[in-house]
């Protein structure tokens, strides 16, 4: 499975927008998301859709976000692992 290109990522606009806006997270890389010093999110690509890798704690977890459902999905668990940590 190889890291997301360009055309993947622009299929994730509205998502990448999203993440854009929470707090704590930033951007070095289009679709590579920190979260303070450390690697948090990027996206990967494959015949059979599009995925993220996360890490919410030490160990990188891999989730599919090809649908909408998929990506509203990782919103809320990222939304409420970032609320958890406040």
């Amino acid at each position: 499975m190889r890291h997301a290109g360009i055309d993947s990522l622009d299929q994730l606009d509205e998502l990448l927008l999203r993440l854009r806006a929470l707090p704590g997270l930033r951007e070095p890389r289009r679709g590579v998301f920190y979260r303070r010093s450390r690697a948090f999110l990027h996206f990967h690509e494959d015949k059979t859709g599009l995925f993220v890798d996360i890490r919410f704690a030490e160990d990188w977890e891999r989730l599919r976000v090809t649908t909408a459902e998929e990506r509203c999905v990782l919103l809320a668990l990222i939304e409420n692992r970032l609320e958890l940590a406040r």
